[in-house]
């Protein structure tokens, strides 16, 4: 006779079936030992692919750790939190903010442009909040959040600009910076900042609870300015803009484009000086505050990607955006040069019509 086999404790028996795995062990210590190790992306695709793991999914608690773990400035801040865990009527908000705030918006603006937005634009907002974490080398070096009133008549005239600090304040990173006239240094602060440096810049609607994450997480591009050698640190977004007549302006594509400005200091390490977020098109013109919240609006109540790969997929998307404003310019610049030949050849036809009648008066 054949020894009989006997299934180990954490194994279950179904239609003589033997199964072991995680889904074997008890709830508690998936709750307490193994969830509590995840970092959200993992949580949220681990709890998409086992329904035993569907309890962690709704934990209120674990994902209000993760979120304050992923972004420290929302930690310590009442309302913000309050907001936050009222974000959803599932009565898990903070999985909900987590999924919006996460990955980059889509679809794709330059990839599939979208049409031009005929219906009305969306309600505005009194308040915008916006709650930054800037990183460098998996450090924090700057948390903040700033509430930007969308009321006045200032906001809504004025270009659209949330400044982070004020012209006072600085941020020191530990890094040391050369004399501009040192071109190696300069070169590998850049390639410090391309590689070491995340931001993470949430904008939140607090009237409808929508919130998106507008920052490339990574840079986009690190380069020095010519007049006053600050190194300008880029991240941001692509938004659709909803063509010229959806209300919000700006043609089809924008920018909402994130710089930080970094100086060197009297004791030759690294500061930032600068931190704003800017919207402009592709033109390079500065969007007012009524037309870039209409567009931020949109965006905030739009979709989002599963947050794979989403510093190479912002990157993707601004080299994209470059070609096509490239593009637009050399376009305008055809067109332009079209339309100067044929003034300067209707100037030339209107000469030579009356320097012809001049001697045709002559003549008679």
């Amino acid at each position: 006779m054949s020894p009989t086999t006997t299934p180990p404790p954490d194994a279950t028996v179904n239609d003589g079936a033997t199964t072991t795995g995680i889904s074997s062990l008890p709830t508690h210590i998936l709750q307490s030992h193994v969830l509590t190790r995840l970092d959200g992306q993992t949580l949220a695709s681990a709890t998409c692919a086992s329904t035993s793991l569907a309890a962690g999914h709704h934990h209120h608690h674990l994902w209000s750790t993760i979120c304050h773990s992923t972004w420290p400035s929302i930690a310590g801040h009442r309302r913000l939190t309050e907001l936050i865990s009222n974000f959803s009527d599932d009565k898990n908000g903070p999985r909900f903010f987590f999924s919006h705030s996460f990955p980059l918006p889509t679809p794709d603006p330059t990839a599939v442009p979208p049409p031009p937005q005929n219906h009305p634009p969306p309600s505005p907002v009194p308040e915008l909040i916006s709650a930054v974490d800037i990183y460098y080398r998996n450090k924090p070096i700057l948390t903040k959040i700033e509430e930007t009133d969308t009321t006045t008549d200032w906001f809504r005239c004025s270009p659209f600009r949330i400044d982070l600090l004020d012209l006072k304040d600085v941020v020191r990173i530990q890094l040391p910076l050369s004399p501009p006239d040192d071109g190696d240094s300069v070169d590998r602060c850049t390639a410090a900042m391309m590689d070491d440096m995340t931001l993470s810049w949430i904008l939140i609607n607090p009237i409808n609870k929508r919130a998106v994450n507008l920052s490339s997480h990574k840079p986009v591009s690190v380069h020095r300015h010519w007049l006053s050698h600050e190194i300008q640190v880029r991240f941001g977004s692509i938004l659709g803009g909803g063509g010229s007549g959806g209300g919000g302006g700006g043609g089809v594509v924008v920018e909402c484009g994130i710089v930080v400005n970094c100086r060197r200091s009297e004791d030759g390490e690294m500061e930032v000086g600068e931190v704003m977020m800017e919207v402009e098109d592709m033109d390079g013109k500065h969007l007012n505050g009524k037309d870039s919240l209409v567009i931020l609006q949109r965006v905030m109540e739009g979709k989002r990607g599963n947050g794979v790969k989403r510093e190479e997929e912002a990157r993707r998307r601004y080299r994209r955006y470059e070609e096509m404003k490239r593009e637009r310019r050399e376009r305008k610049s055809r067109v332009e040069g079209t339309l100067d030949i044929l003034f300067l050849i209707f100037g030339l036809l209107i000469f030579i019509g009356l320097l012809f009648i001049l001697l045709l008066k002559q003549f008679l």
